[in-house]
């Protein structure tokens, strides 16, 4: 497929809607009109891409109804392309290859909503983590969260004092989470020595020598 030949499709599928069409006006690829409708602009690409959505924006200046129309990909487009076009308020249209649009967004103002519920974990992850134990941009790498500096809590208690219960622990670190931590062991350094006794594995030992400097920074 060309670019050109999302042109007849696009072409088609406007004039079904009333619009008189007419290709590359000062720059623009398609160019649509109607009486009674605003003006329209559609930009061709075969695929998604950050010049689109460069030559998109830039046409926002002629008119408030501007679309993108790409060929379909293979595995579909991601859904954080259609939420950067509704956030941009810039319409979406895929053509297939058989010549089936399907309209993705539409050109309309956005306002978006935040999520009270991701906010209150973000703010509580933020509170909750002593320090800045990570450094920004290193996105892939594990990280130290508020949760894994409970757990290196415990698991200095529990290097320092021995096999401890899970009371004299959970008031040792005041860490409220210490009986979740412990059962759950996500990171493998605990294991029961008794009826509510904890005590580390092998990998806890080690685990205290790796995290050295995170443990000091706690203490």
């Amino acid at each position: 497929m060309r670019e050109t030949d999302l042109y007849p499709v696009i072409k088609s599928f406007l004039e079904r809607q009333g619009y008189e069409v007419k290709a590359e006006i000062k720059g623009c690829d398609v160019v649509a009109r109607k009486n009674g409708a605003p003006l329209l602009v559609v930009e061709l690409k075969l695929g998604f891409t950050l010049q689109l959505i460069y030559q998109a924006v830039d046409r926002l200046a002629l008119t408030d109804h501007v679309y993108l129309a790409v060929a379909k990909p293979k595995r579909g487009l991601p859904r954080e392309a259609v939420k950067l076009c509704k956030r941009l308020g810039l319409g979406l249209i895929v053509i297939g290859t058989l010549g089936g649009t399907q309209v993705l967004a539409q050109p309309v103002p956005y306002t978006p909503r935040q999520s009270g519920d991701r906010k209150k974990k973000l703010v509580k992850e933020f509170e909750a983590r002593q320090g800045d134990p990570n450094l920004g941009g290193t996105g892939g790498a594990k990280l130290v969260t508020a949760y894994k500096q409970d757990a290196l809590r415990c698991l200095s208690h529990l290097h320092m004092s021995g096999a401890s219960k899970l009371a004299a622990l959970r008031e040792g670190t005041k860490v409220d989470r210490a009986a979740n931590i412990l059962r759950d062991n996500y990171y493998g350094w605990f294991q029961r020595a008794g009826r509510g006794v904890y005590e580390l594995t092998d990998e806890g030992q080690d685990a205290i020598k790796t995290h050295a400097d995170h443990i000091s920074a706690l203490t």
